[in-house]
């Protein structure tokens, strides 16, 4: 490492130095951390966080206002890229496209993170077969009020129904409070057929255990159950890939973990600070993972067996939009989360009495995709409050539109 400026500094890697720009900037505050020590870790831990990213197209997710401000999403990759960076055309189902960043060695990790990329956002295809995933994600998502011990109950549950139809799953911390199981398959289906998997997967989980996990889609009929997700193998979706950092205030880190350690381990355990001296210690985990790709042959045989799952009911608005069956309403849309969880307390100060009866899962808060940003909706399940007791939908606490400025045909 060759200072070069009070602004700047160089890293090597993979015989490459890359540019650090502002390497003294603060970005967890928590533990002290810097975008320095931020790219030395992701040089730490090179051969896992390559072993789940490196060769596939990805998103870059921008924290480049720190952790206080939501980031924005990058597909394209920028102009002027190092010529250490591959790249791969994706072509989306709206007729758009973009040349994706690919990364391929610990010059890559590098250049990322100085771009203020926190977490990792690969696709599950490889940048030489982007029609064909080589990988199903299967993000074990709690619900409000779901507790560890629950999330590791439907994690093995989720590994003896894979088991049974002959995969073999690869758990990780989320870097969150859910676990993702990683499954290598053949690439030899397309998009749609391994999203079906995965649904198959979810609703056999959901029928060995029902109440303890689901695999409903809306977020309101869930309860207090673990969803597996598996709208996360859809073509345009990414999943935080395994060494990621996340952006939570104690810099936790995604890490892949053996089965025997899923009930003794904690998420809270792993962070920037303390996964290199486990990476030192054990390695990586999923280091096998390549040589267990399987067939979803018999996963999607089951689904023919089952049938389509049902559809929740579409009715009522007059454009065509869904209608719950249950009592909702919506009391914020914000442009962060921290708004988003003030303008719940707001409305729960406002009205007490139904606060005093909702349930954890009642208070739904939602991160939403935008055009280039996150955004954030807030509703309100009042099915646990008495029918006559039910405050009505008022004007919304906060209003935020994020696709304000921005035109497109039909957009009044």
């Amino acid at each position: 490492m060759t200072p070069s400026s009070k602004s700047e500094t160089f890293l090597e890697a993979a015989g490459h130095d890359v540019r650090i720009s502002n390497p003294d900037k603060v970005v967890f505050p928590e533990p002290g951390l810097t975008k320095l020590d931020l790219a030395r870790y992701y040089l730490t831990v090179a051969d896992g966080a390559l072993r789940g990213a490196g060769g596939r197209p990805m998103v870059l997710k921008r924290f480049v206002k720190g952790l206080t401000q939501e980031p924005f999403f990058q597909k394209r990759v920028p102009e002027g890229h190092p010529d250490f960076i591959d790249t791969a055309t994706l072509h989306y189902a709206s007729g758009t496209s973009a040349e994706e960043a690919v990364l391929r060695d610990a010059a890559g990790l590098v250049w990322v993170s100085n771009l203020g990329c926190l977490d990792l956002n690969p696709h599950a295809v490889r940048a030489e077969d982007l029609d064909h995933p080589d990988e199903l994600r299967v993000d074990l998502d709690p619900m409000p009020g779901v507790d560890w011990s629950q999330i590791v109950d439907v994690a093995f549950l989720a590994r003896e129904v894979l088991a049974d139809h002959g995969l073999v799953g690869w758990p990780k911390t989320s870097g969150s409070r859910g676990l993702h199981i990683l499954v290598r398959i053949a690439p030899q289906w397309g998009f749609a057929d391994v999203r079906l998997a995965a649904e198959t997967l979810a609703r056999e989980v959901e029928s060995r255990a029902p109440g303890l996990a689901t695999a409903r889609w809306w977020k309101e009929e869930r309860g207090e159950s673990v969803f597996v997700d598996f709208n996360q193998n859809a073509k345009d979706r990414t999943v935080a890939s395994a060494y990621s950092i996340r952006p939570l205030p104690d810099a936790r880190v995604s890490t892949p973990l053996d089965w025997d350690e899923v009930r003794e381990r904690r998420p809270e355990e792993f962070t920037v600070l303390t996964v290199p001296e486990r990476f030192a210690e054990v390695g990586d985990r999923h280091a096998g993972i390549d040589d267990a790709a399987g067939s979803l042959d018999s996963l999607l045989a089951l689904a023919k067996r089952l049938g389509p799952a049902e559809k929740p009911p579409r009715a009522g608005d007059g454009a065509g939009r869904r209608v719950s069956r249950l009592p909702l309403i919506e009391v914020a849309r914000t442009k962060t989360k921290p708004e988003a969880l003030a303008a719940l307390g707001q409305w729960k100060a406002a009205h007490p009495d139904a606060a005093e009866l909702l349930h954890p899962a009642d208070e739904l808060v939602d991160g939403m995709r935008g055009s280039s940003s996150q955004w954030y909706r807030v509703r309100i399940n009042l099915q646990h409050v008495p029918e006559g007791d039910r405050p009505e939908q008022g004007a919304l606490v906060a209003d935020y539109d994020p696709w304000a400025g921005r035109e497109w045909p039909g957009r009044p």
